[in-house]
């Protein structure tokens, strides 16, 4: 933070010196410059902060968005080379051009300045597919056993999603000590290997935890939120 802080001093003080140096302001000799430069330099410290707090995303788009509204109001002044400079109109309307036309790059580069980060930019050139849905199946859906029933009919699209931590709770179903229990875990891993031998429904294990939650179904609805799948149901 020290050198930062030498750093605006060193810069207030060279606008300064370079402002009495060159005076730019006609009126009010030295002092007058003095203070022109040093109300420049505070203008540009204050906007020092929020730049800092941009995105360089943002900043980059910014940038362009400002360079490419100079290039077309270049171009269209060009293009008005048979029109009458001495006009006044005409002369308002380039001016007006070279200060709307930046303007409106500025802020229109300055709002979609992410798609300059390299994920959005990589994004852009994978190939777009079909939407793909998926079902996530929790542990009571695959013991109660109508969803095999639901499979073999062929009204189920997309992927069903079976993930580890309701994998390993099923187990422990099947392991219980309760004899009624064990019955239905061990029930719920048949109609599990039922459903991965239909060749009509495609059916994909989940390696994905979250070891911070500890109720399943809690897991279940971090695992449907989480990117990666076009479509959870």
């Amino acid at each position: 933070m020290a050198w930062f802080a030498l750093g605006r001093v060193v810069f207030v003080a060279t606008v300064a010196y370079v402002a009495a140096l060159l005076r730019p302001v006609p009126v009010g000799g030295l002092p007058a410059n003095v203070l022109f430069g040093l109300l420049l330099a505070g203008v540009v410290v204050a906007l020092e902060r929020p730049l800092r707090q941009t995105p360089p995303s943002r900043l980059l788009g910014a940038l362009l968005g400002f360079i490419s509204g100079l290039v077309i109001a270049r171009a269209i002044e060009a293009g008005l080379f048979w029109a009458d400079f001495a006009d006044h109109r005409i002369e308002f309307l380039h001016g007006f051009l070279l200060i709307v036309l930046p303007y409106l790059g500025l802020i229109f580069g300055a709002k979609n300045g992410e798609w300059l980060e390299p994920l959005r930019l990589a994004s852009l050139f994978h190939p777009v597919g079909p939407e793909r849905r998926y079902k996530i199946l929790d542990t009571s859906v695959i013991i109660d056993g109508r969803i095999a029933d639901v499979c073999e009919t062929g009204f189920i699209d997309g992927t069903l999603v079976i993930p580890q931590f309701v994998l390993k709770e099923l187990q422990l179903v099947a392991d219980s000590g309760d004899s009624m229990k064990r019955n239905r875990g061990r029930r719920g891993l048949d109609i599990l290997q039922k459903i991965q031998k239909m060749a009509s429904v495609e059916v994909t294990i989940s390696d994905v935890d979250f070891p911070e939650v500890r109720e399943v179904d809690l897991k279940l609805i971090e695992l449907a939120r989480a990117p990666g799948q076009d479509r959870h149901e």
